[in-house]
């Protein structure tokens, strides 16, 4: 049987070529036969709100088998760790990868529909959540990374060297996270006092 991927992608135009497209036919390629890889779409790309972005998440979410695993870039990122930090799953995951995210609240981008609650007990029940961002993001300025590191130290956070926003040529460090996820029942995840980002050893 397949393992399934949930990818919620970003906001902005979409397909071949656009948004996160690149990004999920490298994923599709690069995990195999082994893997689907879901990429819905998500409503009103160009003008999204948290709303409608959650009502249809919820949707995909009832429809995947248990132990799937849940992928999201740039805003798709900070739509997953927002639900997954407030709603209840209505099945176990087996991780969260996230993508470039932005952040928001105080220090990041301003915008109260996409804020992380100060209670993240929920997210914390997760197996495993990775999130990456890229030292050369040209749209989400890679500090956004520090403070996802600072408030979920449950987290494994790594900065890549490279990559961009788009991450068009796919990403290793990602598809390596999604396998490990797959294979692995329940992650012993680092609970360090601050947690850092760690630099990819890949140039």
């Amino acid at each position: 049987m397949k393992k399934q991927v949930l990818f919620i992608h970003s906001a902005g135009p979409q397909g071949a070529h656009a948004g996160s497209g690149d990004l999920v036919a490298n994923l599709k390629q690069a995990l195999g036969p082994q893997f689907r890889v879901i990429s819905p779409k998500m409503p009103d790309p160009e003008n999204p709100s948290y709303e409608s972005w959650k009502h249809q998440l919820e949707k995909e979410l009832l429809t995947l088998e248990n132990d799937a695993i849940l992928v999201g870039h740039s805003l798709g990122g900070s739509v997953l760790l927002k639900h997954l930090s407030e709603e209840y799953l209505p099945k176990p995951v087996a991780g969260l990868c996230v993508v470039a995210a932005p952040y928001w609240g105080k220090r990041g981008w301003k915008s109260k529909e996409f804020t992380l609650p100060n209670n993240l007990s929920k997210l914390a029940q997760l197996p495993g959540i990775f999130v990456f961002h890229s030292s050369d993001d040209e749209v989400v300025p890679p500090d956004h990374l520090t403070y996802y590191a600072e408030k979920l130290p449950f987290a494994s956070v790594l900065r890549l060297s490279n990559g961009g926003h788009l991450f068009t040529h796919g990403s290793p460090e990602l598809v390596a996270a999604i396998k490990r996820l797959a294979k692995t029942d329940k992650l012993k995840r680092p609970v360090p006092s601050k947690n850092k980002p760690r630099e990819s050893q890949n140039q």
